[in-house]
């Protein structure tokens, strides 16, 4: 099954992502090699930017979520497509300036960014800073003090909302390290102690409830929750919220199995609450952002891999192990997360058995699919597994000193590296 509505199969039988075939991507640039589809990415920007614009009258901003996948390839892609950026790190904020990326339309998050990084943020005029806890709001007055300057900020609230998703991204509960709690009325505490500092102004609110959510209910609630959160905070401080980041969190495709609802059709019916919330509360309608990250790249994306030993276990299991592994995706080894693999130099062929895809890592859990039905699968054969644009380069690593694949965009047929291939050179670099 094609997960992803940018993938076909050409008359050679052979997969093709941006009219791409995928053998030849495999030959021509080697393998591992991440793959990117441009025009999906931009097209599902597109969906969401057109969707806010319709449900809130274009009051509001879509902004990408930077750690899903961050290069200065997709932050230019972004800045062209008007939207912002959330980084969340040193790192990232860098490569947002490097991009040229415009500096008003960036939102810096973390539950412990570092004196250097806010004082990064804060001298390269980041829109908005979202504090994340009281250290953090002490630290960052006094750096924009010494700077001179008055920072907009925004706080990370906990909403208490359940995203019926894995436990490790759930982040919207009381039990998280991220942000500050409505049910133990620290949220409001936060608020009104920055209320009364002078470097830094209190311009929003932002929630974020977890991330591959299929349920539009958390959404909703969380949502609501906000809203009255703001009516809260300008009946007994008499302080009016301009912005609600309502986060991300969208579910995709990932298997056959996986069911997402269409990004515009949340963005509709969250669009309904918040209004009528505001109107109950007697708010203005605020400013609404949002963070879709995953479900922006993640479907545009696919990595290509060759086959190597392929080792049947008789009434055990039968391993097919591919050139790359956990330190390309790491995905399967933290969540067991599911994927799709296709025989991409015989895109058509049936399942016949069942297989576990593993990786060339030395630990037992390097593992990319396991127990899938694949059809029969050779030494030499390329494998696609698909929909992984987000959280594969974006979470790579050298472990066991292997080299991070090159990243390769495609469109309309023309092929080119946007990230290099690493080198054993590269992995030396900074050894002494």
């Amino acid at each position: 099954m094609l997960v992803s509505k940018n993938l076909t199969i050409n008359s050679e039988n052979h997969l093709v992502i941006g009219k791409n075939d995928t053998v030849e991507l495999a030959k021509e640039f080697g393998t591992p090699l991440y793959v990117l589809d441009e025009d999906l990415i931009r097209e599902n920007c597109r969906t969401y930017k057109n969707a806010m614009d319709k449900y809130y009258n274009g009051n509001g901003l879509v902004f990408y979520a930077n750690k899903a996948l961050c290069t200065l390839f997709t932050c230019r892609i972004m800045a062209e497509e008007g939207l912002g950026l959330d980084v969340v790190s040193g790192g990232e904020l860098f490569t947002a300036i490097k991009a040229g990326f415009p500096m008003d339309r960036v939102c810096f998050h973390g539950n412990n960014k570092t004196a250097t990084e806010l004082e990064m943020a804060v001298e390269n005029n980041v829109g908005y800073i979202v504090v994340d806890n009281d250290f953090e709001l002490d630290l960052l007055d006094t750096i924009a003090a010494k700077l001179g300057k008055v920072q907009d900020i925004m706080f990370r609230i906990k909403p208490g909302v359940d995203a019926h998703t894995h436990s490790f991204i759930q982040t919207g509960q009381i039990d998280s390290k991220f942000g500050v709690a409505l049910e133990n009325g620290e949220a409001f505490e936060i608020i009104k102690k920055a209320a009364g500092l002078s470097n830094v102004k209190v311009v929003g609110v932002h929630c974020h409830i977890g991330s591959q959510i299929f349920d539009i209910e958390p959404f909703l609630k969380a949502a609501e929750i906000m809203v009255n959160f703001i009516g809260d905070v300008k009946a007994k401080l008499g302080l009016e919220i301009d912005i609600l980041n309502l986060g991300g969190g969208y579910g995709i495709r990932y298997t056959k199995s996986d069911d997402p609802i269409e990004y515009d059709k949340y963005i509709e019916h969250v669009s309904e609450v918040v209004k009528k919330v505001a109107e109950e509360r007697n708010v203005k309608l605020p400013f609404i952002c949002m963070e879709p990250g995953r479900s922006i790249v993640a479907p545009a994306g696919i990595t290509l891999y060759t086959v190597g030993c392929v080792k049947d276990i008789k009434n055990v299991r039968k391993y097919i192990s591919v050139d790359g592994g956990m330190a390309d995706n790491p995905r399967y080894i933290m969540y067991e997360s599911e994927y799709t693999a296709v025989i991409a130099n015989n895109a058509n062929a049936a399942p016949t058995e069942t297989v576990t895809i593993a990786g060339k890592c030395c630990e037992s859990g390097d593992i990319l699919i396991k127990d899938t039905k694949m059809p029969e699968i050779r030494v030499g054969d390329t494998l696609a597994v698909l929909a992984t644009g987000a959280y594969n380069y974006s979470m790579s690593s050298n472990y066991n000193r292997i080299p991070r694949p090159a990243v390769v965009a495609v469109l309309d047929g023309v092929a080119k590296v946007v990230v290099k291939r690493e080198t054993y050179e590269d992995l030396l670099r900074n050894d002494l």
